[in-house]
């Protein structure tokens, strides 16, 4: 089984009405290749008449975005043109590639009536030959990503990308990463194989659960050495996991702000591009 190396625990920081709680990056953890970023925002409750998400318009290059909705909902819109609302369940995946600007915010309707919010959203990154892909932008709702039943019927894991069990995810990313959002009750367990040489990902939403052996509790990033190809998991409380693995790209990193390349004129291009509005216009 895979040795787990450091479990990271976030702190929450209020961003506008939401709490946020960043395990990724943090002190000593730069990113899990190609894992660069994970954000997780909530469970917090909007009133009524509220502004819904401060997530203006704002340019991305180089990788590719993934918003996990759990409760509330994420309207998109960017400047290639692909708008969206996605409810509780849904993703969305954003293939920020060459580069756009984007924006992230509540429907009107959650705005006028309010509820609850919860997000991940995660950055992933893209080797150099593909950093300048067309953009591109998948946004799915609850019923259209695939459940599959664990075994002790104790659990159950929506595949978004990548095969579990023989079930393929709907979201094919122009680099291999599988991501799978895990429910397990109380009592279930699972054993998942993910190869040695791929980065895992693995996100404690809530609850309690041992993983190889060691007893973690909720909003925990557990990090694993790379020296085995077993995680075995047994929840000890109704729990929520995000899974998921990729096979490190090993180039260099450099990032200012929204864009993520592997050089700093790459970085400069960059911003020269969004300023003079090649990455397109979003009001």
């Amino acid at each position: 089984m895979r040795t787990i190396q450091t479990v990271i625990k976030p702190q929450g920081q209020q961003l506008g009405p939401l709490t946020m709680y960043q395990p990724l990056p943090a002190n000593g953890v730069d990113q899990l290749d190609p894992f660069l970023l994970l954000h997780h925002h909530g469970p917090t409750r909007f009133s009524a008449h509220n502004s819904g998400l401060p997530f203006g318009p704002h340019p991305h290059r180089g990788f590719e975005t993934v918003t996990f909705i759990y409760q509330g909902d994420v309207q998109h819109r960017d400047s290639s043109g692909f708008a969206s609302t996605i409810e509780g369940g849904g993703i969305q995946w954003m293939t920020t590639g060459s580069g756009l600007v984007h924006s992230e915010s509540s429907s009107e309707a959650f705005q006028e009536q309010g509820g609850m919010v919860e997000l991940i959203q995660l950055w992933t990154n893209l080797p150099a030959r593909l950093k300048m892909v067309k953009p591109h932008y998948v946004g799915l709702q609850k019923n259209a990503i695939p459940e599959v039943a664990l075994a002790d019927g104790k659990g159950t894991v929506a595949v978004t990308s990548g095969v579990w069990n023989d079930v393929v995810g709907p979201v094919q990313p122009v680099y291999d990463v599988e991501l799978a959002n895990v429910s397990l009750s109380a009592g279930g367990s699972f054993t998942r194989r993910i190869e040695a040489p791929r980065t895992i990902l693995f996100y404690l939403l809530n609850g309690a659960i041992v993983v190889n052996g060691q007893e973690i509790s909720g909003r925990s990033l557990v990090i694993f050495e790379n020296d085995g190809d077993e995680i075995d998991v047994r929840a000890t409380d109704d729990s929520r996991i995000l899974l998921g693995s990729a096979v490190p790209i090993n180039e260099p990193v450099v990032s200012y702000g929204p864009f993520v390349m592997n050089t700093q004129q790459e970085i400069r291009q960059a911003i020269s591009d969004y300023q003079s509005g090649r990455m397109g216009h979003l009001s």
